[in-house]
Order: structure tokens, then C-alpha cells, then sequence
């Protein structure tokens, strides 16, 4: 029999998600862009194995409903172009060779430009085919971007290449999932149209700004393109809002059951470290997970936990592959009893938050060795 641990991937959650970051790109009306009046399309983020949820899983689960797909890596957009996709793939990084872009145009990808080499290396590429670009401006984030002093060079190379298609607009958010998100918005945004001032034709070109955050809570950005991240695999871009309250539903569920139980006595304690010290007769339950399978070894006791249909917490430091949780007041648990570590009954916020992380993170970091049931 095998170990009793698998992460179970709900695809009916990850379309529906994907309907809801739509919905929620479609409120404001009042959208710049003359071409979003039918609604802000959507790309479907599937970078890093989208989220860790199986990139081709994920993919098929969305390929009727999704506008297209976003990622980083030129194997992984071909993977798909090889699997049937057929909608737009964008390479969220672009480029990082001239070698590339052969392969990014027998594919029909779209790139993202965020320096002036990539311009230069593009130019300098013979292809058959113009490929669309999304130049992405530095607005604030000072990650990847243009800056202000670049874009005459910039329209300059734009002018003088063959190899350039359609033209789209962007930049990156840095702060729409914070405290200071509206303020931060509003001078990114500002920035964002100064730095287009002086382009006559940057007013007719479509613009992609919004993230996850920004489309639940400033769908005033969500213009003729959105990009929904977290939101699609059921987390919240929020720590004061939890992914429910905008209907989305958890898509990965990674659970297990107990597999060993041990009582101890006040003063007695639990795990590596013996960092668990029971203060009242505790029994102790043993999950078959543990950081091996991806669960956060820095998470405390305390973390929440679903052991048999009811909320405990952890106990002591996380091993390799197992962690203690706390069955004293649940007497009818034992051996066998189904458990739940993040997903369907126990939100995967709620546990990166207690570890000190984000479900992002969760996500990513589910190893290879847990089984993985899609359904």
C-alpha cells in the first residue's frame, strides 16, 4: 500500500476561479481603453508548473474557457503549443538569447520586452513572422521595466524592426496586495501615463496592468488585459481577506492520514528539538507529511490543521516526512483518520500565515513525491 499522502487538484475550482477573475476584470466601466468595452481579457498564469498544480493540467482544465496563457519558460510554452493550446502564450521574462526567437516564432509567442537588449536582439533576429511584444515599463517596482529616459531609444528600435508585431502596454504592480495599495496604485498609474505622454501612439495601444490583487480590489486597472495569478488557484493576494469572500474555491487540497499515536504527560515532549512541551495529558496523532512533501518545516505548533472533519493544531517542530498534531479533544480520531493539511475545509492562507509565509509558496513547493489526484 502506499503512503497515504496525495494532493488532490479540483478542476472544476481552477475554471471557476478563472471565471471569477474575469468577472471581476469586467465591473468598472469606466476603463480607459477604448477596445476593453467588452470586458478586460484574461491570461491564465500557469508559470512555475502553474503554481505547482501540474502546468498541462492546469492547461487542459482552462483550455475552453481561458483568453490565453502567461509563463516564463520557452520549453514550457512549446509544451503547450505541443498539447493543443492554441490560444496566446506570453513569456512573461520574454527572451534570452537571439537563438530563441526562432522557436518563439514557429510557436506564435508573445514577448515580453523589458529591457533595451531585448529590443536590440530582436532587430538583429530574421524571422518569418512579426512577433506581438508587450513592453513592460518600469513604474515603481524597479524589478524589470523601461525607464522614462529609455523610450525614445525604445520607439527608435521599435521603428527599425521587422521582427515587431502588434504592440501592448504593461507594467507591474508593487503594492496592490498591501496596506498602502490604493496610494500606490494611483502613483504607479500616474507615472505610467506620463511616461507615455510624449508618444502619440501609445494612446491606441492596448494595456495590461492587473494583477490578482488589483483585480479584486482595482478593477479600474483592469484595462484590455488582466493577469490573475494567485486568484485562480483559490489564494487570497490579501492577509486581510480571505479567498472566499470574492467566491473563490481551493484547488489544491493536500492531505493525509494519521498513522501513529502516542500519549504523554504534562512536562513530556514532542519532536526534534523538543520544542512542544505539554502542559495538560495530550494525545499526540502523527501525520504522513512532513517538509519532504512540501509542508513548511518552519511552521510552528500552533498551525493549523483538519484531523477527521475538525480543526486542531500542530505539535513540535515538522521532520522530513512526518508532524504531530493534537488529538486530546478529539477522542473518536486515531489510526487511519483522514487529515487535512491546506485546501478543501482549511485554507492554504491560513496556513502560510501562521507559518510565516504565503500560499504561494505552499503551492510551489509540493515535491514530486506526493501523488497527484486531478479530478
Amino acid at each position: 500500500m502506499p503512503r497515504p499522502i496525495s494532493a488532490r487538484i479540483d478542476l472544476a475550482a481552477l475554471r471557476h476561479n478563472y471565471l471569477v477573475a474575469r468577472k471581476y476584470a469586467h465591473r468598472d466601466a469606466t476603463r480607459a481603453s477604448a477596445s476593453a468595452a467588452g470586458g478586460a481579457k484574461a491570461w491564465a498564469v500557469v508559470k512555475a508548473n502553474a503554481y505547482g498544480h501540474g502546468l498541462l493540467r492546469a492547461a487542459s482544465a482552462l483550455a475552453e474557457v481561458a483568453d490565453g496563457f502567461a509563463l516564463l519558460d520557452l520549453e514550457e510554452a512549446v509544451k503547450l503549443r505541443e498539447a493543443g493550446v492554441h490560444q496566446p502564450i506570453l513569456l512573461l521574462e520574454g527572451f534570452f538569447e537571439v537563438a530563441d526567437l526562432a522557436h518563439c516564432a514557429e510557436h506564435r509567442l508573445t514577448l515580453v520586452i523589458h529591457c533595451l537588449e531585448q529590443l536590440q536582439m530582436l532587430r538583429q533576429a530574421s524571422l518569418p513572422v512579426r512577433l506581438p511584444i508587450y513592453l513592460k515599463l518600469n513604474s515603481g517596482m524597479n524589478r524589470l521595466g523601461l525607464t522614462p529616459s529609455q523610450l525614445p531609444a525604445v520607439r527608435r528600435e521599435l521603428a527599425a524592426s521587422p521582427a515587431v508585431g502588434a504592440v501592448t502596454l504593461m507594467t507591474h504592480f508593487a503594492e496592490a496586495d498591501g496596506d498602502g495599495g490604493e496610494r500606490c496604485i494611483a502613483g504607479q498609474v500616474e507615472r505610467f501615463a506620463r511616461m507615455i505622454a510624449d508618444w502619440p501612439e501609445a494612446s491606441t495601444l492596448p494595456v495590461s496592468l492587473a494583477n490578482s490583487a488589483a483585480i479584486l480590489r482595482y478593477p479600474q486597472t483592469a484595462h484590455d488585459w488582466v493577469r490573475p495569478g494567485i486568484m485562480l488557484y483559490g489564494g487570497s493576494p490579501f492577509a486581510d481577506q480571505a479567498a472566499a469572500s470574492f467566491d473563490l474555491k481551493p484547488v489544491m487540497t493536500l492531505q493525509s492520514r494519521i498513522l501513529a499515536l502516542q500519549e504523554i504527560g504534562v512536562g513530556e515532549r514532542v519532536g526534534y528539538g523538543a520544542t512542544f512541551v505539554a502542559h495538560r495529558p495530550t494525545r499526540v496523532g502523527v501525520v504522513a507529511c512532513g517538509y519532504a512533501d512540501g509542508y513548511p518545516r518552519h511552521a510552528p505548533s500552533g498551525t493549523p490543521i483538519v484531523v477527521a472533519g475538525r480543526r486542531t493544531q500542530t505539535l513540535g517542530r515538522v521532520s522530513m516526512d512526518m508532524l504531530a498534531c493534537d488529538l486530546t479533544d478529539l477522542p473518536t480520531a486515531g489510526v487511519g483518520s483522514p487529515v487535512v493539511l491546506w485546501g478543501e475545509g482549511l485554507p492554504a492562507d491560513e496556513v502560510a500565515a501562521a507559518a510565516e509565509t504565503i500560499s504561494y509558496e505552499l503551492f510551489c513547493a509540493l515535491a514530486q513525491r506526493v501523488p497527484v489526484i486531478a479530478a
